[in-house]
């Protein structure tokens, strides 16, 4: 057991912690602004020896105010999605299954929509409002799925897809009423996905129910392959398979929410990612996950490295995620005939 451990380690746990690393320094260093590697260790040295260089004001103001709390979140997000949409999947035993086709994003959204147009955004009620929509779309998903006692794969795609309808339509309605001059160009762009004007106060709204959700998301990944065997073979092995497939939904809709709340909509995270991570893992949650989350991680720094790069004005990451996500679901929904 330990030997195993030890090889999933060094197999994956490890060369994705250099990989997030280096794509973190590289996020770091590359930008509109470009900043040399040795002015950046400078800044550093300074910073840990307790000083400042005064030289060195701006750079320092741009790698520690506009960029690192940008790769902070980014991580945050990138984990939380991420983890979410395997561990769905993993308890539904559908591949199709993520936050996204569940309607938690959709709903959060809606949420924070409304904050934003009759709170200004607030810090408190936006977080709230999103999680308290994320988990009453999920319950309308159930609702509508459940047939006699029984839960089919298609009768849950597709009452996701409702559901998403339904607050996507709401949504709109919100649209339709807000201020023209500042609450409907919030919520536009809000919509979009976006890690832009990221602050630590984004990151101290969104740290603790994104680590919250999921560390316990993790803790359950064992859990999560005794429900791929039957409701009788889970009870036998110990487990409340109800309680526990309720315990895993609430903290996949409570990070998704969180996600939601500081992001946007970033959608395709966490169906495309968990796939990747289980065609190089395996079936196994217990190893699933934690891959899945760092995974998450790496994928979201580079897709904001880039979104902020690739062109002179930024490009909501929401819309690069759906280019690279839907391609890439595509090629392999054809590569494996449809089953997934």
């Amino acid at each position: 057991m330990e030997r195993t451990q030890a090889k999933y380690i060094q197999k994956f746990i490890l060369p994705l912690l250099v990989l997030l690393l280096i794509f973190c320094g590289v996020s770091l260093l590359w930008g509109q602004y470009e900043i040399r590697l040795d002015d950046m260790m400078k800044i550093l040295a300074a910073r840990f020896s307790g000083g400042k260089d005064k030289s060195l004001e701006i750079i320092d103001h741009v790698i520690f105010q506009v960029r690192l709390p940008r790769i902070i979140l980014a991580c945050l997000v990138g984990a939380g999605l991420s983890v979410s949409g395997a561990a769905l999947q993993g308890t539904f035993q559908n591949p199709l299954v993520s936050p996204d086709l569940l309607g938690v994003c959709a709903g959060a959204g809606f949420g924070a929509s409304l904050a934003i147009l009759l709170m200004s955004g607030s810090s408190f009620f936006m977080p709230l409002l999103s999680l308290i929509f994320g988990f009453s779309s999920i319950l309308i998903v159930f609702f509508l799925a459940k047939n006699k006692g029984k839960m089919e794969t298609i009768s849950l795609v597709l009452s996701g897809i409702i559901v998403s309808s339904i607050f996507s339509a709401l949504t709109s309605l919100i649209k339709y009423v807000a201020d023209t001059d500042e609450k409907l160009p919030a919520i536009t762009f809000w919509l979009m996905g976006s890690f832009a004007n990221t602050s630590y106060h984004h990151i101290r709204i969104a740290i603790i129910p994104i680590v919250i959700g999921v560390a316990g998301l993790l803790c359950y990944r064992y859990k999560i392959n005794l429900l791929s065997l039957g409701d009788e073979d889970a009870h036998t092995m110990g487990i409340n398979p109800n309680r526990t497939r309720w315990a895993i939904i609430l903290f996949a809709t409570v990070t998704t929410a969180a996600c939601v709340t500081v992001s946007g909509i970033i959608g395709w995270v966490g169906l495309v990612i968990p796939h990747i991570c289980r065609r190089a893992t395996g079936g196994n949650h217990g190893t699933l996950l934690p891959v899945s989350c760092l995974a998450g991680a790496v994928f979201m720094v580079v897709v904001d490295t880039l979104a902020r790069n690739l062109t002179a004005a930024e490009i909501p990451i929401g819309i690069l995620t759906a280019l690279i996500g839907a391609p890439f679901f595509a090629v392999l929904y054809r590569r494996t005939k449809g089953g997934i």
